[in-house]
């Protein structure tokens, strides 16, 4: 219920007058960096109630920052994760400026010097705390369906792409937590993490001989795959 405040000439106006300010302030040209940009539109000031107040002017938040992708060594050697179950509500489709429930499950990983926290709920997975989990098994990469417990991330559609270009077999399906750890490879994706492999799950190497505990055959053509869409995206 809340409107789009501007056209999309006026978004991609502001996108590039941030871009440049930051290459201003940070002394990295924009033509020579990567770019992060973050937007949060709310409904607006009202009245305090707890009813959606109409014809009001949204408030927009945006600003734009340098990316930082995984290092090289997060790349080559993959990353370790722990679990934890999903005690966030039943509403984690929605993407609001409440990110509590992320916050306490990055924290859980951070505490333990992870990179990301795997949720289950049930004892099926969900996702990350800032990151969408994908699983491989006999070739085949498998992601859970996007529903109520689930924010969809942007990449996800894009990954379906790429591995219906690939030949690979996608499915999107419940996955329970003993296939988690059964798996031949357990992915990340994301805006910021692009497509990163998990290489340990609470201190248990993933996957099996001769890849078990490095980053598999379908990580890596994925993650090619990915950046030759990120570049044909760019123009």
């Amino acid at each position: 219920r809340i409107r789009n405040p501007y056209s999309r000439s006026q978004w991609q106006e502001m996108t590039h007058k941030l871009i440049l300010l930051q290459a201003e302030s940070s002394g990295v040209a924009a033509t020579e960096s990567d770019q992060l940009t973050y937007i949060q539109i709310t409904r607006g000031v009202a009245l305090r109630d707890h009813v959606m107040p109409t014809d009001i002017t949204p408030t927009v938040f945006a600003m734009v920052s340098l990316l930082r992708p995984p290092s090289m060594e997060q790349r080559t050697e993959g990353v370790a994760c722990v679990s934890a179950d999903d005690f966030r509500w039943e509403k984690a489709h929605i993407k609001s400026t409440s990110l509590l429930g992320a916050v306490f499950a990055r924290q859980i990983s951070f505490d333990a010097g992870a990179t990301e926290t795997v949720m289950f709920r049930d004892g099926f997975l969900s996702e990350a705390a800032a990151s969408n989990v994908w699983v491989v098994k006999d070739g085949k990469l498998m992601g859970v369906p996007t529903d109520n417990l689930v924010l969809e991330g942007i990449r996800y559609g894009l990954i379906e792409d790429i591995c219906r270009e690939l030949g690979i077999p996608f499915e999107l399906r419940r996955i329970s937590r003993e296939e988690v750890f059964d798996a031949d490879e357990l992915l990340l994706s994301s805006a910021t993490k692009e497509v990163l492999a998990i290489t340990t799950l609470d201190g248990q190497r993933v996957g099996h001989p001769p890849h078990r505990g490095r980053p598999g055959p379908v990580c890596a053509r994925l993650y090619a795959a990915y950046q030759d869409a990120k570049l044909a995206s760019a123009g």
